[in-house]
């Protein structure tokens, strides 16, 4: 059988093949809500990086925020009367919405810089208002004034779509109304390295220097960052690889303009947002990385990403979808026999500086609502169940849980033990009711003999009752006063029986997990307490 190769290794593989020294390069405009759908991007390039990292190579790897970008329009989540007199203006130049930050842009970006660390993600962080600031673009400016017929032509041509006359490949930051998108190029001096404008907006006039008095338009500053970085490989949105879209362009752009080779693509799908459709920070459908992270760990959303082709959408669901994500994750994760790929998938959803409980995501959700979020109680019955880690990891996971059955939990997974016998007990049949008395002294007896159970211990005590030659059918028969009729062992009954005496409802989380999340005493003094319940 031909063993499968990982994406991230093909790409990884080809960038190498072609050059002596690669340079992965990721960015996003930090406009809004850096979300799910973007970790789609550095996740992706990450991946690529640690792939050539794997194989010898140690290559630069690059996050530029685009936060010399202008503010577009007022979003869903600002208020018109505060910012729609900064539409137009490079985002890095506008006031942050929580005053704590230096910057409009600085408030988005601040907490995606920290959710990057928190997944592992380690590159250089690059500012592109910096670099116009500090110069770097000057000479692809230049380049692109002096060129910009032929870059015309190039957008023309790919894009089928007329440029105008007054086209710059430049957008000047007008002095007076501090727009970066209203200006229109008059003309430059080279020596002087200052362009010329009107505003139209605004009816000034000016010159701006090259250094930070402006930005090249978006077709024609992405090839550049190309060229000044050295850019090998970059991850971006089929929106930009469609046919006449913003990479088409910029690899003439790069040839015939820079006289640079541009990068090897790797162009990924959307990730959707359940039913809602792809996810964007100007229509407000989106779950922050942030958020996110706050309620899964890091390793099930990068192995969201390592387990899937870039080219295939992801349909993600932070409720049920999500612990069923984790659970994937955590099964292969622990699998004895993996595959060479399945081993790859999991080295790349891992990180050596993330550390994470071992305690699985689902039993977590258990032993959470069995302690009732109490982290002192949480520890005990981790400990209890198997489980001897740092109670910060223990803590840690806690508090995800916790905030996942808070916001995004289904109904179904929600459950509260009972302080006393609930009512519901009273329903339990004659049969039921000495499942649980015989139950009850099952686990006196294994308690009593210093043994711990586990959760299949568990499980085959009450999968037992169907064997007539059982301990338990045995002492089943004895609470009966007689015979029980065949058609009365019914193992999902007796499950049932549990869930009522603890939870007052007749289903609950997997019983293997939940029953050894309890003390022993207190199970056999409940099962015994609905057993002989009356109303």
């Amino acid at each position: 059988m031909t063993e499968i190769t990982h994406w991230a290794d093909v790409a990884s593989e080809e960038a190498m093949a072609k050059n002596e020294k690669n340079v992965i390069s990721t960015g996003i405009t930090p406009s809004g809500h850096i979300h799910i759908g973007n970790m789609r991007e550095v996740l992706t390039a990450d991946a690529v990086y640690c792939s050539m990292k794997s194989k010898g190579e140690d290559p630069e790897f690059y996050y530029i925020a685009d936060n010399y970008d202008p503010l577009r329009k007022v979003y869903p989540f600002l208020t018109e009367e505060e910012y729609a007199q900064h539409v137009g203006k490079p985002i890095s130049e506008i006031p942050c919405p929580c005053g704590r930050h230096k910057s409009y842009a600085d408030h988005f970006l601040e907490p995606f810089i920290a959710a990057m660390g928190t997944l592992g993600i380690h590159p250089k962080i690059l500012k592109t208002d910096e670099l116009y600031k500090e110069g770097k673009f000057v000479e692809a400016i230049l380049t692109a004034l002096k060129n910009r017929d032929v870059i015309a032509k190039i957008l023309e041509d790919v894009s089928g779509k007329e440029v105008t006359e007054d086209w710059s490949p430049f957008n000047p930051i007008c002095d007076g109304c501090k727009r970066i998108n209203s200006a229109r190029v008059t003309g430059f001096d080279e020596a002087e390295k200052t362009v010329s404008y009107d505003c139209p907006a605004c009816g000034a006039s000016g010159k701006v220097s090259m250094v930070g008095g402006g930005k090249l338009t978006w077709r024609v500053e992405w090839p550049a960052k190309w060229k000044i970085l050295g850019v090998t490989a970059e991850p971006f949105g089929k929106d930009h690889a469609s046919s006449g879209g913003s990479y088409d362009s910029g690899i003439l752009i790069s040839r015939d303009v820079f006289k640079n080779e541009p990068p090897l693509p790797v162009i990924y799908e959307w990730i959707m947002l359940g039913e809602k459709g792809a996810m964007s920070s100007s229509s407000g459908v989106v779950v922050s990385i942030s958020d996110m992270l706050d309620v899964v760990p890091p390793e099930a959303l990068r192995f969201l990403i390592m387990k899937t082709r870039p080219e295939k959408h992801i349909k993600f669901d932070p409720g049920q979808p999500l612990l069923t994500l984790v659970d994937e994750y955590e099964r292969l994760r622990d699998k004895e026999d993996p595959t060479a790929f399945e081993e790859r998938i999991v080295a790349l959803s891992q990180s050596k500086d993330v550390k994470q409980s071992k305690i699985p995501f689902k039993q977590m959700v258990t032993i959470y609502q069995v302690a009732g979020g109490d982290l002192d109680k949480i520890d005990a019955v981790a400990k209890r169940s198997g489980f001897d880690e740092d109670p910060e990891m223990i803590n840690q996971l806690a508090r995800q849980v916790g905030l996942w059955l808070d916001q995004y939990a289904p109904p179904f997974a929600k459950f509260g033990v009972k302080d006393s016998v609930p009512v519901q007990s009273a329903s339990l049949t004659g049969t039921q009711r000495a499942f649980l008395n015989a139950f009850a002294d099952q686990l006196d007896a294994v308690d009593a003999a210093g043994v711990e159970l586990g959760p299949e211990d568990i499980q085959r005590i009450v999968y037992e009752t169907k064997d007539a030659e059982s301990a338990i059918a045995g002492k089943m028969v004895q609470y009966a006063g007689g015979e029980i009729p065949p058609e009365e062992i019914d193992t999902k009954n007796f499950f049932a029986a549990i869930y009522t005496a603890l939870l007052g409802q007749t289903s609950g989380p997997k019983a293997g997990w939940f029953l050894t999340s309890f003390d022993t005493d207190f199970l056999v003094q409940r099962f015994r307490e609905a057993a002989a319940y009356r109303p």
